[in-house]
């Protein structure tokens, strides 16, 4: 099975995952990612415990891509530390731009990964960092209540 091959199961399977696609009982933090260009638009919600990320969930609707890399996310980053969490969040985001080539450095983002080649498509690379950027967003400005009105 080759790496394109691989890529694509794993987007696939976790484009489809339910398992974080819901909102959670009780959360601390919660904000919008919306990308105008593509229409992409997920909302994360997050309980932080003793800064710690104990719970993370999305809702929302995209491309394969921004959902199955909102999912990994979720996965990535549930059970560490904000701060963690920020760094992850910046090394994804990083990778898919190609500033990150540093396998050793890449190695905590697991699945995610996989989207390292999205940067030889450019127009989808929006759709693979919103979440990474909204999580970001949330956690470095303590997003409690969201920048949104429901």
């Amino acid at each position: 099975m080759d790496l394109n091959s691989i890529y694509t199961e794993l987007v696939l399977e976790h484009s489809r995952n339910k398992q974080n696609r819901r909102d959670l009982d009780e959360y601390t933090h919660k904000e919008l990612g919306h990308n105008p260009s593509c229409g992409d638009e997920i909302t994360l919600q997050l309980n932080v415990v003793d800064n710690v990320i104990e719970d993370i969930s999305y809702t929302g609707h995209g491309c394969a891509i921004s959902q199955a890399s909102t999912s990994i996310m979720c996965d990535n980053v549930k059970g560490i530390t904000v701060d963690e969490a920020i760094e992850r969040a910046d090394k994804f985001i990083g990778m898919v731009k190609g500033e990150i080539t540093d396998e050793d450095e890449l190695e905590e983002l697991d699945d995610a990964i996989a989207f390292e080649s999205i940067q030889n498509l450019p127009a989808r690379v929006k759709c693979a960092v919103l979440s990474w950027y909204t999580l970001k967003d949330i956690l470095v400005n303590d997003k409690t209540e969201g920048s949104f009105t429901p």
